[in-house]
């Protein structure tokens, strides 16, 4: 059960922290898969509870990949840490209750050990995660690395096998090295022009 010290260091702390306005953040442990559903749940409870005063928001970090398979670039969203929902609240009782109860929720990921009391995370760390979500930077997943055997499928040497001599991400371009009349050959080609043997 929580004791009625705990409401009251915690108004304390954030007090001093620079008011009460601005709440911490605290991580929540959720059921990998469920985390929108956590998110959904804790919304409502901001609102079915009347905690809009004390919850402020609830955020899940995602980081966009495009994978190459088969020739065909897809973009696809990840969660960049599953199974974790980031809330910034004013902790006390009845938020500490009300995000704990959400269906889902396995509880708060940093802990006090002596008083079970959830610790925030540095305003810092988060602020550069939500920084790195809003900028929306995709990164890429190819499917093979320096080293490996590729095939080339489209283009003058479609059919033609050949080993990856280097990556260049950033114009979506590979090196790959062909075996033309006996000799090793650098053909630079796209990543939608090779893919993994």
């Amino acid at each position: 059960m929580v004791t009625e010290s705990f409401v009251s260091e915690e108004s304390d702390s954030t007090e001093s922290d620079g008011g009460i306005s601005g709440g911490n953040w605290f991580i929540v442990q959720t059921y990998s898969g469920h985390e929108a559903n956590v998110k959904q749940h804790i919304q409502q409870a901001i609102q079915t509870l009347d905690l809009g005063d004390k919850i402020f928001d609830v955020f899940i970090p995602t980081v966009e990949e495009i994978q190459i398979k088969a020739g065909q670039r897809k973009t696809v969203t990840h969660k960049k840490f599953p199974g974790y929902v980031f809330v910034r609240m004013l902790l006390d009782d009845d938020t500490w209750r009300a995000v704990k109860n959400v269906p889902s929720v396995s509880g708060f990921a940093a802990s006090n050990s002596e008083t079970g009391r959830p610790l925030p995370m540095p305003d810092e760390e988060v602020d550069q995660l939500i920084k790195e979500d809003e900028l929306g930077q995709a990164t890429f997943n190819i499917g093979f690395e320096v080293g490996e055997s590729v095939l080339v499928i489209d283009g003058p040497f479609s059919d033609m096998l050949g080993e990856v001599d280097s990556i260049d991400i950033d114009r979506g371009r590979v090196r790959v090295m062909v075996s033309m009349f006996g000799r090793e050959t650098p053909v630079d080609l796209d990543f939608l022009q090779v893919e993994k043997q």
